[in-house]
C-alpha cells in the first residue's frame, strides 16, 4: 500500500523554528506544512496591509524561510504555508527573491482568491453578534476559508504560499496529491482532514500546551519535537515524532488535540468535508483510524475584519508592603475620575509586587488619551510608591465570522520562478 510522510513545522505564527529544521534534516518527509495563520494574525496582517500595501504577509516569513528552504530544497521536501496572510502575492515575490539570493532556484506557487471583500453582502448576519455585517462599522477585510481543491493546482511547485485556508486543508491537499485521492471521495477527505486537524498545531500534539507538572508530565519539554504522520492510501495514518526529541506523543495528547476547536465532534465543518470524529480510534502504536464524514457544505466560512476603534493599555507598578491594597486604591481612583468611560481596571501580581492595568476601547482618540493621562497622573496624584508607567494605543481590527456561497470565492494560482544558480 502506498504511503506518504507529512510533517508540521509550525502551529502558529510565533512557533519555534528549530523543530522544523530537525524534521527537514532527519524526517525523510515528502511535505512540510507551516500553519501560521489564526484569526488574530489575519487581523494584524490586514492592519499592516492597510498601512502599507506591500506588506500584510507574516513578518517572520523571510527569517523562517532563510533557515528552512535550503534544507527543504536539499532534501526534496515540498513546503506549504499560509504565511501569505493578507498579501500572499507579496509573500510569493519575497520568497522567490530569497530563493534566488540563496542560489537555490525553484518554483513558488501563490494561491489567492480568499479575499472576497469586493463581493461581500453586508446584509449577511455575523455568527458572533447576530447582526448584519454593515452594523459593525467600516469593513476592511473579508477572507474566506479556502479548501484543498484551491491548493491542488499549485502543488507542482517547491513552495506553496496561501492566505486564508482552513488549517486541515493545508494537509489534505498534499495528501490527496501524493496518494491520488479524489477530494469528492468522502472517506478519504475525512481521513485526510483528521490527519491535518491532528498535525496542524505542531507541538500541541507532542506535549506542548499539555504539560502540567505532577499531573501531566512531559519529558524534556525544552527540546520539544514536532509531529509527522505516515499516511497510507486507505487513509489510515501513524503519528510519530523524531527519535531523541523531547515531548510526549500519547493517546492523551492525541485525544486532547482531536477535540481542539471542533465545537461539534459529530459535525466539524470544513471546506472539504463535514468531519465526524466520534468513532476515531488511537492504537498503541499511534495508528489513527475511524474518521467519518458527510459531503462538504455548500457555503464557506469567511473571516470579516472591521474597524473597531482603538485600544489603550496603561499600567503602573506598586511594590513593597501593602502593594496590592495601594494598587486597588489606584484602580478605584482612576475609575472614579473616569466615570462614564467604559474601561477595565485590574491589579495583577502578588502581595508585595503588583501592577495596575487599565484598558479601554473607543473610536474617540481623546478618550483614550484621557485614560492614559489619568494613569500617568497617579505618580503624584495617587497612592504612594507608584512607578514604571507604560502607555500604548493601537488600532483594533475586530473580527466576526459569516458564511458565503462557494460561488463567491474564485481561487487562482500564480507561479513564480526563481532562477537557478547556474543561470
Amino acid at each position: 500500500m502506498h504511503t506518504t510522510r507529512i510533517g508540521c513545522g509550525a502551529g502558529f505564527a510565533g512557533d519555534r523554528i528549530e523543530p522544523a529544521e530537525d524534521l527537514l534534516r532527519r524526517g525523510a518527509l515528502a511535505d512540510l506544512v507551516l500553519e501560521c495563520l489564526g484569526e488574530r494574525t489575519v487581523a494584524l496582517a490586514q492592519r499592516h496591509k492597510l498601512n502599507d500595501p506591500t506588506h500584510g504577509y507574516e513578518k517572520r516569513l523571510p527569517a523562517r524561510f532563510k533557515r528552512l528552504l535550503p534544507l527543504a530544497m536539499a532534501n526534496g521536501v515540498r513546503v506549504i504555508t499560509n504565511m501569505g496572510a493578507a498579501n500572499p502575492l507579496a509573500a510569493g515575490h519575497v520568497t522567490r527573491d530569497l530563493l534566488a539570493s540563496l542560489g537555490l532556484g525553484g518554483r513558488v506557487a501563490v494561491v489567492t482568491g480568499d479575499d472576497v471583500l469586493a463581493d461581500l453582502d453586508l446584509d449577511t448576519v455575523a455568527w458572533e453578534t447576530g447582526r448584519p455585517l454593515r452594523d459593525h462599522g467600516e469593513i476592511v477585510s473579508a477572507n474566506a476559508y479556502l479548501g484543498a481543491d484551491a491548493l491542488l493546482p499549485a502543488l507542482d511547485a517547491d513552495v506553496v504560499i496561501t492566505g486564508r485556508v482552513a488549517d486541515p486543508s493545508l494537509f489534505l491537499a498534499p495528501l490527496a496529491h501524493r496518494l491520488g485521492w479524489d477530494l469528492s471521495d468522502v472517506p478519504r477527505a475525512a481521513a485526510g482532514t483528521l490527519v491535518g486537524h491532528l498535525l496542524e498545531c505542531a507541538g500541541q500534539l507532542t506535549g506542548g500546551y499539555f504539560a502540567d507538572p505532577g499531573w501531566q508530565d512531559v519529558p524534556d519539554l525544552a527540546n520539544l519535537g514536532f509531529p509527522y504522520a505516515d499516511v497510507a492510501s486507505d487513509g489510515t495514518a501513524v503519528l510519530s515524532k523524531l527519535p531523541g526529541t523531547g515531548g510526549l506523543l500519547s493517546k492523551a495528547t492525541v485525544r486532547e488535540q482531536l477535540l481542539y476547536e471542533i465545537t461539534d465532534p459529530a459535525a466539524y465543518l470544513t471546506p472539504d468535508v463535514t468531519l465526524d470524529v466520534r468513532n476515531v480510534r488511537i492504537a498503541d502504536d499511534m495508528r489513527i483510524s475511524g474518521a467519518h464524514g458527510t459531503p462538504r457544505p455548500d457555503t464557506l466560512k469567511v473571516s470579516v475584519g472591521y474597524r473597531a476603534g482603538s485600544k489603550v493599555e496603561a499600567e503602573i507598578s506598586y511594590v513593597g508592603p501593602n502593594a496590592v491594597r495601594r494598587g486597588a486604591l489606584a484602580a478605584e481612583v482612576v475609575s472614579t475620575r473616569l466615570a462614564g468611560v467604559p474601561l477595565r481596571a485590574e491589579v495583577l501580581g502578588g502581595e508585595n509586587d503588583c501592577r495596575l492595568r487599565v484598558a479601554a476601547i473607543s473610536h474617540d482618540h481623546a478618550v483614550l488619551e484621557r485614560v492614559g493621562d489619568e494613569v500617568e497622573s497617579l505618580y503624584t496624584n495617587g497612592p504612594a510608591g507608584g512607578g514604571g508607567v507604560r502607555l500604548h494605543i493601537t488600532e483594533v481590527i475586530g473580527i466576526v465570522s459569516a458564511l458565503v456561497p462557494r460561488s463567491t470565492v474564485r481561487p487562482a494560482v500564480t507561479f513564480l520562478e526563481a532562477p537557478d544558480a547556474a543561470t
